[in-house]
């Protein structure tokens, strides 16, 4: 079983435009340990997705963790695609660079040089779950604030 579920979320409010990242570290019972988020004038929102989870992985110690995102994107990228874009040379199967291809490459360095246990865990967005609304509700109200 995990010590800790991290939930990480990113936001953008145009995309691209302002946005945000939020982590939500929680004890595996669901008790709120940590939370922090950071925002930028003008990014996308899957760079913001990608740099939620990197700060959650800084965050932490070596322990292990299931770490929660709503974004396929991520989940995927860091379980599936990951490999085949280092075999090509960070290149997609139409030969074209990997989009976020700094973030990609700064996420696999921290997993490969992880010496907890990642359990990666995708959930449906605005679907009810407590930690990853509140990750959610932390970026909307960070990206919404550069907007003023």
């Amino acid at each position: 079983m995990s010590q800790f579920v991290i939930y990480a979320d990113g936001s953008c409010r145009r995309n691209p435009g302002p946005g945000a990242a939020a982590v939500v570290i929680t004890t595996a019972d669901g008790e709120i340990v940590k939370e922090f988020v950071k925002s930028f004038p003008n990014t996308t929102n899957n760079r913001m997705e990608l740099t939620a989870v990197i700060g959650a992985l800084k965050a932490m110690p070596a322990c292990d963790i299931t770490l929660v995102s709503d974004s396929q994107y991520v989940v995927k990228g860091i379980t599936e695609w990951v490999r085949g874009w280092k075999a090509k040379g960070w290149l997609t199967s139409q030969k074209k660079s990997v989009e976020n291809q700094d973030l990609w490459m700064e996420l696999d360095a921290l997993v490969q040089s992880y010496t907890g246990r990642i359990t990666w865990k995708w959930v449906r967005g605005h679907a009810g779950t407590p930690g990853n609304e509140r990750a959610d509700e932390l970026a909307q109200e960070a990206s919404g604030a550069l907007c003023r």
